[in-house]
């Protein structure tokens, strides 16, 4: 197998594969909110293995997936690989005794999630590590002069975003450079393309997409309604009507197009982000060894004027609103 092609993150020293290993997916319980039906952990360590084997070298995890179920699976799966992957997690999403949530970035908060995500992970340093959402209430020089304190120390290597506007960047960027920010982008959500992905392009920080394939409704193989009961995609805003019934019909023609091409619709919905220039890598969540087969199908397809044309005229506004 020919070695896959690398991208560097923004201005760190880290060259990573086009797509990486998503973790939420298998960090599901049936108790955590974002619920994807069940998992069988030995079907999640032997996906990584088999990612890891084919080529793919990050993973992206955070606490929050499974209140660190995923983090725990990601430790055990890279005993003995750790020098062939880097390891991306995440910290600021906490919840307190009473399983109530909030975001807290201060510097304490942040202190005591990187040794648990240490213990969790089997590991001395964290290759990348991301505020997951925003905190209203802690100012981000605080938040990202803590980030620059770990990697001083050398529990990690470099620091990103996740989910942080454009103004947040700004400020952040007083006080240190940003590698990355990770923001949801797929066919199916485009907010970003409005400032975020030019202004991470103008100032050289890589730009992680999460959901390229929508949490699955990009896939040919995608049935809402043989979801399990408890699974979030049930209520996902794509799922509601008149919505999904627009998407449907976008899918219909989307894979057509992939079919013109002998590809899937996930290899179209891959190909499509990352087009994008601002675009360093895409996540892929896996559940088994052969959704990580798939990780690397279509890395090799470049959508031409035509079949970008073509997959614009399936996406009429009304269908893909962001």
């Amino acid at each position: 197998m020919s070695e896959l092609a690398k991208k560097r993150l923004g201005q760190s020293d880290l060259y990573i594969t086009r797509t990486g290993i998503g973790t939420a997916p298998i960090g599901s319980t049936p108790e955590w909110r974002i619920n994807w039906g069940r998992q069988d952990e030995a079907d999640a360590l032997r996906a990584i293995e088999v990612a890891i084997d084919n080529g793919i070298n990050w993973i992206d995890t955070a606490p929050f997936y499974g209140w660190g179920r995923s983090e725990r699976i990601v430790g055990k799966a890279l005993q003995g690989k750790r020098d062939r992957v880097y390891i991306f997690t995440k910290c600021g999403t906490v919840r307190n005794e009473n399983e109530e949530e909030s975001e807290n970035l201060t510097p304490a908060s942040i202190r005591r999630e990187v040794e648990e995500s240490l213990r969790n992970l089997q590991t001395d340093h964290i290759d990348l590590y991301q505020f997951h959402d925003i905190d209203p209430t802690t100012p981000i020089e605080e938040s990202w002069a803590a980030m620059q304190s770990l990697i001083q120390e050398g529990k990690v290597r470099y620091g990103g975003l996740s989910n942080h506007t454009v103004d947040l960047m700004e400020r952040a960027l007083t006080i240190a450079p940003i590698t990355s920010n990770q923001h949801q982008y797929s066919l199916l959500s485009r907010t970003i393309e409005r400032d975020v992905l030019p202004f991470s392009e103008e100032h050289d920080i890589g730009v992680l997409c999460w959901s390229p394939l929508a949490s699955g409704f990009l896939t040919d193989e995608f049935d809402l309604d043989s979801l399990e009961a408890g699974d979030f995609r049930r209520r996902h805003p794509f799922a509601q009507e008149p919505r999904y019934s627009l998407i449907r019909q976008a899918r219909g023609k989307l894979q057509s197009i992939a079919r013109d091409h002998r590809r899937t619709l996930a290899e179209l919905a891959i190909a499509w982000v990352l087009r994008q220039s601002a675009v360093t890598g895409a996540i892929i969540g896996i559940r088994n060894e052969r959704d990580a087969r798939g990780m690397t199908d279509g890395l090799d397809w470049k959508l031409d004027e035509e079949t970008m044309g073509a997959i614009t005229s399936a996406l009429v506004k009304d269908q893909a609103p962001g």
